[in-house]
């Protein structure tokens, strides 16, 4: 059966349901090659999978409905055709953790939900850790069914092979061999008797009816606690400030805790092994999946990565020495920070243009050849121009932007526009285009406009360091681009 080929799919919906499909839409492809539709009868709906690969989906399957009956927040398994590579499962609805963060954080500062997320998620996921795996049969559906020194290796030699090695770099195999070793020593110390999700991160985590549910966990193994804990809080692009990084560690203490005994020193002790083992995971991710199967967006986390290897170094973490990897890193940083990298390291950059402009004079002609982009109407907003105090003012000046923010519907229209606009971004990225506009209207082109411009860039600037952003405030009479 064809991946593409829609319509078993549809027929076995609607089968299922016993009812015709009512909407249909096709969810955009992640990493991997599991594709997925949102079907609605109108009285329910559920996802319809098809994956290709026969041992994911009959791990998935089976640890989704061992986990239910366990109590545990992940999707419920519909129904199944494991010989055909499909099922039905939950619709948890659109929003993952990690959407959540980027669209409600101020800054480099979380919001409050988020952070109650985040602590809901690693409570749960201390449950999932240490009474998910009791009575699961591991062996079943992974070989090897812990995670050993052959998959640390794995792990390591993606990162040589896959971001190293490219970056142009001149190796001492030797000596980057023996940190290696040392490195798998010293993760192999820990116990192993725990279900791993092995991806755990804020992307894999799903938002529905104000609870956080686990997906993408079919390639769990028994492992440490720890990698999954150094996944989600070193999640490079959900870049949490370290601060809050060591709060939610010592939630998720806590919750452990709570179902059985635990050395927190030791654990500390060992836990920024880990951090530094993932890291070093994703960027080999980032590199392959960037760089072999041409998907940008990888690329562009790379900086976030690197973020979190360089406050490790600068902390003397972990406590053993691995000298000349750490050398390397150091180089690798370096690089990175002083725009250095090697052609194959370099994506193509989206550049997006932001303009203000007043609809008396049209809208604004798009220069990069598209045919302009995403046009919006802020004249249905309250307009601090029809008062004398704001005349002479911009959507620059604080009394104007008080005025929006406490007498308008701007902050609401802004985040549906921050919705709209943060999938066009991504998949712009994705597919490696250049060029993206963004036109905020008003009467004059002066309050409304201008701030909700403003607005957008500060947030693309603050969630996509990767994209050059032009902003330009037409009717304010600044000539060339504001940068």
């Amino acid at each position: 059966m064809s991946a593409f080929d829609l319509a078993p799919l549809k027929e076995w919906y609607v089968q299922w349901a016993k009812a015709p499909i009512v909407d249909w839409k096709a969810l955009p492809i992640s990493g991997s090659e599991r594709r997925y539709y949102r079907a609605s009868s109108g009285a329910q709906s559920a996802l319809v999978a098809y994956n290709p690969n026969a041992a994911e989906n009959k791990a998935f399957v089976a640890y989704s409905q061992h986990f239910k009956t366990k109590g545990l927040p992940v999707p419920e398994i519909y129904a199944e055709q494991l010989d055909q590579g499909i099922y039905l499962v939950e619709d948890l609805g659109g929003q993952t953790l990690l959407q959540h963060l980027q669209t409600h954080r101020t800054g480099d500062q979380p919001h409050p939900q988020s952070i109650a997320y985040y602590k809901m998620a690693l409570t749960q996921l201390a449950r999932l850790q240490i009474e998910g795996v009791q009575g699961l049969s591991i062996s079943t559906y992974q070989q090897p069914d812990t995670f050993n020194a052959t998959n640390i290796l794995w792990d390591l030699n993606y990162f040589k092979y896959c971001y190293l090695k490219p970056s142009g770099l001149v190796v001492d195999e030797a000596a980057l061999e023996q940190d290696f070793q040392a490195l798998v020593e010293a993760v192999q110390s820990v116990p192993t008797n725990f279900f791993m999700m092995r991806d755990c991160q804020a992307r894999n985590l799903m938002l529905h009816q104000d609870q956080v549910y686990f997906i993408d966990y079919q390639g769990g193994k028994y492992g440490p606690l720890a990698y999954d804990v150094a996944s989600l809080l070193y999640q490079a692009k959900a870049n949490l400030p370290q601060t809050l990084r060591e709060d939610l560690l010592e939630h998720y203490l806590d919750a452990v805790e709570a179902l059985m005994p635990l050395d927190r020193v030791a654990f500390k002790t060992h836990f920024y092994r880990f951090v530094l083992l993932r890291s070093l995971q994703v960027l080999g991710a980032y590199g392959f999946k960037g760089l072999y199967q041409g998907k940008a967006h990888f690329i562009q986390s790379i900086p976030y990565a690197l973020n979190n290897v360089a406050w490790l170094l600068k902390k003397g973490l972990p406590p053993n020495s691995y000298p000349y990897l750490s050398q390397l890193l150091r180089q690798l940083i370096a690089q990175q920070q002083n725009n250095q990298l090697p052609p194959a390291l370099i994506p193509q950059q989206l550049t997006l243009t932001i303009q203000s402009f007043s609809y008396k004079r049209g809208i604004p002609k798009d220069d990069s050849g598209n045919g302009g982009g995403f046009v919006f109407d802020c004249r249905f907003l309250h307009n601090p121009g029809r008062y004398v105090p704001y005349r002479t003012l911009t959507g620059r000046d604080a009394a104007v932007q008080t005025f929006l923010l406490e007498k308008s519907a701007m902050p609401t229209f802004l985040t549906q526009v921050q919705a709209l606009v943060q999938p066009a971004i991504d998949n712009y990225l994705e597919r490696q285009f250049q060029h993206l506009t963004v036109c905020f209207g008003c009467t004059g082109g002066q309050h409304r406009s201008v701030y909700a411009a403003d607005r957008l860039a500060a947030f693309v600037q603050q969630h996509y360091p990767q994209v050059r952003v032009r902003l330009w405030h037409r009717e304010q009479e600044r000539k060339g681009w504001v940068n």
